[in-house]
């Protein structure tokens, strides 16, 4: 069995895999400061609620946006699983070419979605995920990672409307009954989730546009990507697991070299 953790701006999510088999998935939440027994604490004990003992895990391989967690994090893992975590960037095989001007500044969690889609569905794939920023990235029938469109999140899009608007509240980001809101929740849930789902279907219709590729198959992920898939026919796949495969397929692209 192999450890694969996500490491987010908002979330770490962990997943254990066990040859393709996701046995178990975890989250923990980022933005808290702990230490590395306190994460390995916490490990052990999410595994173990899981009924799986972190001492079978035979490997372990992390993807992370957040550089400050990792000398903590890593550290947990080592000391409470006694796996050396491998980390995706440079050197790691992936299968893919990146094209794009400067390829060390494409994050590590978009590589690890690019993979995983196109593995699973081939190419040519635009990959979206619904994360603390939504991003939108072009993989090519030829394993090429093309082009990537970042825009703010539905989550930061909330935040910013309460913290900065006086009279506006905190809400629960959903769909509302009907776009014609006629008091305040209402009104700003039409205007996060319709907003969404009209900028969703226009940048890829522009990229389907500006690419030639009229086939191009759409797949999305990330927490809140099923309330938008569900809402458009412009996504034809909505993958709640695609970033721990895409970390188990980079795994096993790399299994030699942790031997």
């Amino acid at each position: 069995m192999i450890l694969v953790v996500d490491v987010g701006n908002t979330n770490m999510t962990f997943g254990v895999y066990q040859g393709e088999e996701l046995k178990a998935t975890f989250r923990l939440t980022t933005r808290t400061p702990r230490t590395s027994d306190e994460y390995g604490i916490l490990i052990t004990q999410l595994l173990s609620n899981n009924g799986i003992d972190a001492g079978e895990l035979e490997g372990s391989i992390a993807a992370s946006v957040v550089p400050d967690v990792m000398h903590a994090l890593n550290g947990a893992i080592t000391r409470y699983t006694g796996t050396k975590p491998m980390h995706v960037g440079p050197g790691v095989k992936t299968g893919l070419r990146i094209v794009t001007e400067d390829p060390r500044a494409i994050g590590a969690d978009r590589i690890v979605d690019a993979v995983a889609a196109y593995e699973k569905y081939g190419g040519p794939v635009l990959v979206l995920d619904f994360g603390t920023a939504t991003t939108y990235d072009l993989i090519t029938g030829q394993g090429e990672f093309a082009a990537g469109i970042t825009a703010p999140g539905i989550r930061i899009s909330s935040e910013a409307l309460w913290t900065q608007a006086a009279k506006l509240p905190n809400i629960e980001i959903k769909k509302p009954k009907s776009i014609l809101a006629q008091e305040t929740i209402s009104s700003m849930q039409a205007g996060l989730v319709y907003g969404q789902i009209g900028q969703t279907e226009y940048i890829i219709r522009k990229v389907k546009e500006e690419s030639g590729l009229k086939d191009l198959k759409v797949v999305a992920t990330g927490g809140l990507g099923r309330l938008i898939a569900d809402e458009t026919k412009a996504i034809h796949v909505y993958d709640s697991s695609l970033t721990l495969e895409g970390l188990r397929i980079i795994y096993e692209k790399n299994r030699k070299n942790t031997r």
